[in-house]
């Protein structure tokens, strides 16, 4: 099964930008999205549907903002369970595959001065623990962007970032708990030493000379590791800030 993850940083800009081409060529058997930025009344008026796929919305209550959506290749069995009543930006989405769960996240980011970062430590511990009472049921498959960098490796100028949101001491220390007690980063299961992006700033031309931060991840409880074949970087896909990631199990 081929999952992939994507930050499209809008589900209107990203359509416009070759979208439906994307998904012919790579063919996922599931695609989780996050920063959808559109509600489902917009989406139904604007004739969001994608050939081929079962569809799974979760948008933000605030328009325009946030939000995430998972696409699921047709012939494939999920139950999707109720959005949690304290995710009110559309950060959370589970769906019951039948031997693992597969969440779809979309993690707070920081922000500037770190206005955001008590919240999203809370948000994280408090979806840490959810996961934990999954987990007792069946394993898990976490993919989304996690708007964090866990170790200089991680980032091209870790140095100067130090502090900055997504490279603080608090949200890496997060990570570190979360990857100690039972999950497991698969991309550097698979390539410790590997550097690789997946997500530039519009800035400074920073993605062509791959100024870039590892932020989006998959993860997965440390049962299933084996189960899982590859994982991967699509850095050469464009259309967003972030570049999709992936998993084959």
């Amino acid at each position: 099964m081929k999952l992939l993850s994507w930050n499209v940083n809008g589900l209107r800009a990203v359509v416009r930008k070759g979208f439906i081409d994307f998904l012919k060529q790579e063919k996922p058997d599931a695609l989780c999205l996050q920063e959808i930025k559109i509600n489902n009344e917009a989406r139904l008026k604007e004739n969001f549907n994608f050939a081929g796929f079962q569809e799974f919305w979760h948008p933000a209550k605030r328009p325009g903002y946030s939000g995430t959506a998972i696409l699921l290749r047709d012939g494939f069995k999920a139950s999707y369970l109720p959005n949690l009543n304290w995710d009110n930006e559309g950060r959370i989405q589970i769906l019951d595959l039948g031997k693992f769960y597969l969440a779809n996240i979309y993690f707070p980011n920081a922000n500037h001065e770190l206005s955001r970062l008590d919240f999203k430590i809370k948000f994280s511990d408090k979806l840490f623990t959810y996961f934990k009472k999954l987990e007792k049921a069946k394993p898990l498959i976490i993919g989304g962007d996690f708007n964090v960098a866990h170790k200089e490796i991680d980032l091209a100028r870790p140095k100067e970032n130090i502090g900055n949101p997504g490279f603080t001491f608090e949200e890496r220390a997060w990570l570190d708990k979360f990857l100690r007690d039972g999950f497991i980063d698969t991309f550097r299961y698979f390539y410790p030493e590997k550097i690789s992006y997946s997500w530039w700033s519009y800035r400074a031309n920073a993605r062509a000379r791959n100024i870039g931060w590892r932020i989006d991840y998959f993860c997965a409880s440390a049962k299933l590791i084996k189960n899982i074949k590859k994982a991967f970087i699509l850095n050469n896909i464009n259309g967003s800030d972030h570049c999709p990631v992936g998993i084959v199990t």
